[in-house]
């Protein structure tokens, strides 16, 4: 095998090959938990959930972290601005959330989502507040090694000096006189305008328990800076993977790289990006009213269906969002499902497990050789779609090997994309499934007895109850076959 991906810094697909041989680390962005989950941050969140779980497929044993940004200026000011969710203007007061505990309510959200469209956990979820000796530690090596300086006025931040890094601006291909002033604090006290903050100092107004004692003062540290700590304490200063949406390339991801090079990190080997989500061909707005979440896609179809839709485009394009798009993805989720069904009511349950032994017709090697190459899930669907076809024919068709075969394939394949971790999924391997099987098969048996006695109204009978209970009967020269209906 030959795995290659998409290197934004070097812009070219490469082999990866692991630091340490048999492992691999991935470290990719979650969400600076200020308000409830978007689209983006899920659609990221499978992106990578795909690649670990490819990864794993490949022999790999893999450590994932992501991270949780619970201090943030967004989060002090929702907080702010916010009352507590348990407020009762018949108790005369005016209560805030505090910012911890709004944090803490919107990372639950997260984990919500997640779960519930199959996202495995991580090896590790730090939060930032939990690393600030560790951000310590790598501002005072940027500050001895040149790269660093507290601010020149007495505002207690401390800067990262871009011009003292002769490789700013290589992650995203920049010279640094083109860039815009960074916009994260008062610029009276940076050298550049471009630099950017590592610490800040805390200011009038905020809450006392949003800062923390350090050598420049009391403050907290800044967004960029809390990535590269944790990442180096989990995952050491050389690691295989970083990863993210497009949107965080610059400056979150340039700021990242450049920090951390220059305390003399190696750090990321490959840096991985996921497209955006758009609204039919627009950027989505909350302005303009052309957003969707993944609390309403959820209303509208099945977890697995918005699974499907979310991870159905290449990782690195453009997924645009349309009225009927969880229309198509529910049709090719009820093809895949109908197909397994019909194969475990002919085969049981268990012969659904996937053993690793498939045959020519699986459909398997042309999967494989998707996801190899930059994690082609459009190709690798294209070739889980095609062994569904194969496998229907080879049931028609009495081809008990072929079909069984087809049917161990598609299993595979779904667990690659996560499609059988997601609440909901058909299950070809429960005891749930062997009983409905036991017993449907039994209403089945009685409904050819009544056939073969010409009592059509007996069959008839029975053919409706189990199609009440959602049974889908079909008869066919071999007899009768069943399947579920689908949502």
């Amino acid at each position: 095998m030959t795995l290659r991906f998409y290197d934004t810094a070097s812009a070219e697909v490469r082999n990866f090959v692991p630091l340490i041989e048999g492992k691999a680390s991935l470290y990719y962005c979650g969400a600076t938990v200020q308000g409830m989950p978007h689209v983006g941050h899920i659609r990221s969140a499978i992106a990578f959930d795909q690649l670990t779980r490819w990864l794993q497929y490949r022999g790999l044993r893999v450590t994932v972290v992501r991270n949780v940004t619970d201090i943030d200026d967004k989060i002090l000011a929702k907080s702010e601005a916010s009352f507590a969710p348990d407020f009762s203007p018949e108790a005369g007061e005016v209560p805030r959330e505090e910012w911890w505990a709004l944090a803490y309510r919107y990372e639950r959200e997260f984990l919500k989502a997640y779960d519930t469209l199959g996202v495995s956990r991580p090896t590790y979820e730090p939060r930032a507040t939990g690393h600030i000796p560790e951000m310590h530690a790598l501002i005072q090596q940027l500050i001895e090694r040149g790269h660093a300086y507290p601010a020149l006025d007495d505002s207690g931040d401390v800067y990262f000096d871009v011009r003292s890094w002769d490789r700013y601006g290589a992650l995203t291909r920049q010279n640094i006189d083109d860039m815009q002033a960074a916009p994260d604090a008062d610029p009276r006290g940076k050298k550049d305008p471009r630099d950017f903050a590592l610490w800040k100092g805390s200011k009038e107004g905020e809450p006392a328990t949003a800062s923390w004692a350090s050598p420049w003062g009391k403050g907290r540290p800044g967004w960029h800076l809390e990535c590269s700590a944790m990442v180096t304490k989990y995952l050491g200063t050389a690691f295989d993977i970083h990863g993210g949406g497009l949107d965080l390339r610059f400056p979150h991801h340039e700021n990242e790289m450049a920090q951390s090079q220059a305390a003399g990190h190696s750090f990321a080997n490959f840096w991985m990006h996921n497209g955006m989500v758009t609204y039919q061909g627009e950027k989505m707005s909350k302005s303009i009213g052309n957003t969707i979440s993944p609390a309403e896609m959820l209303e509208l179809a099945p977890p697995r269906v918005v699974r499907y839709y979310l991870g159905q485009a290449h990782y690195r394009s453009v997924l645009d969002y349309r009225p009927t798009s969880l229309q198509e993805a529910a049709a090719a989720v009820e093809r895949i499902d109908g197909f397994l069904a019909k194969a475990a009511a002919r085969f049981g349950g268990d012969a659904g497990i996937a053993d690793g032994n498939h045959g020519p017709s699986s459909g398997i090697d042309a999967f494989c050789e998707a996801m190899d190459d930059d994690l082609n899930v459009p190709r690798a669907l294209a070739a889980l779609h095609e062994t569904v076809r194969a496998g229907n024919t080879a049931l028609a068709e009495g081809d008990d090997a072929a079909a069984r075969d087809a049917m161990h394939a598609v299993v595979l394949m779904t667990d690659v994309l996560g499609l059988n971790a997601v609440a909901g999924s058909a299950a070809v391997n429960t005891r749930e499934a062997e009983a409905l099987e036991v017993l449907v098969e039994a209403q089945l048996a009685a409904r050819a007895a009544a056939r073969a006695e010409k009592d059509w109204a007996a069959s008839d009978a029975i053919r409706d109850t189990l199609n009440q209970a959602g049974v889908v009967v079909e008869d066919g020269p071999d007899g009768a076959t069943w399947s579920l209906k689908r949502d």
